[in-house]
């Protein structure tokens, strides 16, 4: 099926599963439940009918309806999530299209939005997310969380541009806020089994009730099993699988008619076998012919299973593991207090991530053991207060973050890393002594200390118009050492200069170098204001300049050596500076059936924060420092429409133009890399040639954003009566499409992936009493995709990446009281 029967075969018979800036959320299957910040009415209170502007939001921690935030905000409910299997932030990604998500293991993960946040496949301890996640108004610092079930979950609000003056961090690119259902009064429960292709296996339950006429509590739980979408030949065993649990709990005191109490605690693990990247295909470098993989893997005639990655066959050697562990504790109070609410949101919170990867991508023994173990304490403090007054309304607020971590990482060399690293022109790279277990062994450390004081007024100069000025002060503290210690295969300390040829080669593969008690402390200022106009009841024109910025930050991968002495001036990271203009009008016509919301955006970031060569100091290495600017700008849409209760449709679509517009040091793309130093540069991709020592990329794509994205579907329903049972049969479609994306931070002529379109079908009955029962198939038409393409090491040319899931099958029964 073409993507244009496609898209007729939605206009003519589906409905919406995402609220995108107010499409339908109110079909609940789950009873009422009171509304986040609002503990006293329910969801029946404020969702009164099935009209979009009755959606309910708290992106301004206030409850109002959606249409009238001048926020670009996307909104997706429980039935919504449950529906199209959006169970973590990688599903929930295919359903908005500027909110990007890419991950090779769930330390190296990034959350984009508009093409912000983070640059893909950069990770580094010493710097922040642009994105903010948060989960029941509290703020988690760690990407990984991005990769787990979300659990129990009553909605997901993703706000598109700068936040930081209602609350909580600073995020230059946007924010996304979960809410969990909270405890309930009335008993009710829910419980949701599904099952599918490849041993796809999910339950969620989650059950709720007063235990007293005061206290309420509610307690969920979500299991995820899934087998491995590549085989491991040399294991006999499928990788890259899931195996997630999650469990949370909470307790609601309502201590006094002004005053509510909320505990909650939560525990998330994975524990797959994960995550290998797979053989993409071979490009050429400037390296010597020698020393590139045709030859390299000639030398030791090796062959990988297949060079067609849709085959999903691997043959990786090293331990894989990716067990990744969240948790924690929150004390969330709310005041009524005066004219307004006074909350308060203490917060504890740990990561554990033990990993294992096979850095070489192969099965020959090159890297035996690569591993970087960390682990997490996160303390955060909020109070704020939301107030009224007469003809205005504001927030203010205080924020304290606290975050201590602790890495110790292990690189292994095996015994045949000397044939595969040293230049065959050197007798040692017949030597496998040499480098067989060469060990680096990293010890990282970050204390990371931020505090804020915040404030947003919203001023109502009439009845039609309010203008909205905000104002962040930001403190940040960080502390940071990087202490790598290498040594030979039998012990012995491989010094960081000098010594013999053999400890020449093995400095070159494992570079020691040690820096302590680096430190970055600034203040800075975030402000922002936002002009709303109401022309009439269901037209809201709103227009925003935000200046903001993401903090600077330490170099914790290591920094630059030259003769053995780490170049530490490098070791510190200036803030990234953020200018941000919004344009947008959101509006309902055809008696509010119909929604149509339309933002335009320019986005320019100077000293942006990215991987970096610097030839003036002879550096060997790329380290994170600051680019000159980048620019991101484009146009949002979100158009749905509900003509009765037995249709619904949904298009969202971006256009967004993105560019570095200075970048003169930035790392060479792989044909441009690995060759000899001198005056004459070879061309692209031609083996023995020189290489230039850093390039200038100003005017190339950032990574991971595509020109064109959309996503669109709908669903029609039919009343039906079945065994008995009232209800209606449902049919659903979702899809979505994305133009051409680059995916090395450095666009090359290898690492481009193509668009590509994903199809999601589900047909189903929902009974008038709480029992759900559909089937689904995801990716129909089973596409091929990559999700990301990565470089690998060494200038070899072996282009690895992560191939997207295959066509995916199954059913889903649920039942809610």
């Amino acid at each position: 099926m073409s993507l244009t029967s496609l898209s007729l075969l939605l206009l003519s018979s589906a409905a919406p599963i995402v609220a995108q800036d107010g499409a339908d959320l109110t079909v609940q299957e789950t009873a009422p439940a009171t509304v986040p910040g609002e503990t006293g009415r329910s969801e029946e209170d404020v969702q009164r009918s099935s009209v979009a502007s009755e959606i309910v939001v708290t992106a301004r921690r206030r409850s109002e309806q959606a249409q009238d935030v001048p926020i670009p905000i996307s909104v997706v409910g429980v039935k919504e999530l449950d529906n199209t299997g959006s169970f973590n932030v990688a599903r929930l990604a295919q359903l908005q299209p500027t909110l990007q998500f890419y991950s090779t293991n769930p330390r190296n993960s990034s959350v984009n939005i508009r093409g912000l946040g983070a640059p893909l496949g950069l990770t580094n301890d010493g710097i922040d997310q642009g994105v903010g996640v948060y989960i029941d108004q509290v703020y988690f610092s760690r990407v990984a969380v991005a990769t787990l079930d979300f659990l129990d979950v009553q909605q997901v609000e993703t706000l598109r541009g700068p936040q930081g003056t209602l609350y909580g961090k600073n995020t230059v690119a946007g924010a996304i806020s979960i809410t969990s259902k909270p405890p309930s009064f009335d008993f009710e429960g829910r419980a949701e089994v599904s099952l599918g292709n490849l041993g796809f296996k999910q339950a969620k339950a989650s059950i709720s009730g007063p235990l007293g006429e005061t206290v309420a509590a509610r307690f969920g739980v979500a299991t995820t099993s899934r087998r491995g979408t590549v085989y491991n030949v040399a294991t006999g065993n499928y990788v890259n699988e899931q195996d997630n649990l999650g469990l949370r709990g909470a307790i609601l005191w309502r201590a006094s008619d002004s005053l509510d109490l909320t505990l909650s605690a939560d525990y998330n693990r994975q524990d797959p076998e994960c995550c290998a990247q797979i053989y993409v295909r071979y490009g050429p470098t400037q390296r010597a012919a020698a020393r590139q993989y045709p030859a390299l893997t000639a030398a030791f005639g090796y062959a990988v299973p297949s060079t067609n990655p849709f085959d999903r066959l691997t043959d990786v050697d090293a331990d894989l593991n990716a067990t990744n562990t969240l948790g924690g504790v929150s004390l969330r109070g709310e005041l009524d207090l005066g004219q307004g609410t006074l909350t308060s949101v203490t917060a504890w919170r740990f990561w554990d991530w033990l990993p294992a990867n096979d850095r070489d991508f192969t099965g020959l023994p090159i890297t035996t053991l690569s591993q970087n173990p960390t682990r997490q304490d996160q303390f955060t403090q909020e109070f704020r207060y939301a107030g009224d007054g007469a003809g205005f309304d504001y927030v203010i607020g205080a924020f304290a973050f606290y975050q201590d971590i602790h890495t110790t990482g292990t690189q292994r060399q095996g015994p045949a890393a000397s044939r595969w690293l040293i230049n065959p022109s050197n007798p040692l790279s017949n030597d496998p002594t040499v480098l067989d277990g060469l060990t680096a062994s990293n010890d990282i450390r970050l204390k990371n200390f931020s505090g804020a004081l915040f404030g947003k007024l919203n001023w109502r100069l009439t009845d039609r118009l309010t203008l909205s000025p905000g104002i962040r002060l930001n403190y940040d503290d960080k502390v940071g050492s990087y202490v790598s210690i290498v040594r030979d295969g039998q012990g012995v300390l491989v010094p960081a200069t000098g010594g013999t040829p053999r400890q020449v080669e093995q400095r070159a593969a494992l570079q020691p170098q040690a820096f302590v008690d680096e430190a970055y402390r600034a203040w800075n200022v975030s402000y922002d204001l936002t002009a709303s106009y109401k022309p009439s009841r269901d037209v809201l024109l709103y227009a925003t300049y935000a200046h903001s910025f993401k903090s600077g930050g330490l170099n914790l991968n290591g920094v630059p050596v030259v003769g053995g002495v780490p170049q530490t001036q490098f070791a510190q990271v200036k803030p990234e500076q953020v200018d941000h203009f919004e344009l947008g009008v959101k509006s309902q016509f055809w008696d509010r059936k119909a929604t149509l919301n339309v933002t335009g955006f320019w986005t320019a970031i100077k000293d942006y924060q990215a991987l970096v060569n610097d030839g003036a100091n002879s550096t060997l290495r790329g380290y994170l420092a600051n680019a000159g600017e980048v620019r991101v700008r484009g146009v949002e849409a979100d158009f749905s429409l509900r003509p009765s209760e037995r249709l619904s449709l949904y298009v969202n679509g971006a256009y967004t133009d993105h560019e570095y517009v200075e970048f003169t040091n930035a790392p060479c793309p792989p044909e441009l890399s690995g060759g000899g130093s001198g005056a004459v540069i070879g061309q692209p991709g031609t083996p023995g040639t020189n290489s230039p020592i850093a390039c200038d990329i100003s005017g190339q794509w950032l990574p991971g954003i595509s020109n064109w994205a959309f996503s669109f579907g709908g669903e029609a329903n039919q009343p039906a009566s079945i065994l008995g049972k009232s209800g209606e049969v449902y049919l659903g479609v979702d899809a979505n499409t994305r133009s051409k994306f680059s995916s090395n931070a450095s666009r090359s002529i290898y690492t481009d992936i193509d668009g590509y379109a994903l199809t999601n079908f589900r047909l189903g009955f929902r009974t008038d009493d709480g029992i759900n029962v559909f089937a689904w198939v995801r990716n129909a038409f089973d596409v091929e995709y990559f999700d990301v393409l990565a470089t690998t090491p060494g200038n070899t040319g072996l282009i690895a990446g992560n191939v997207g899931d295959p066509r995916t099958w199954g059913g889903t029964l649920s039942f809610s009281f």
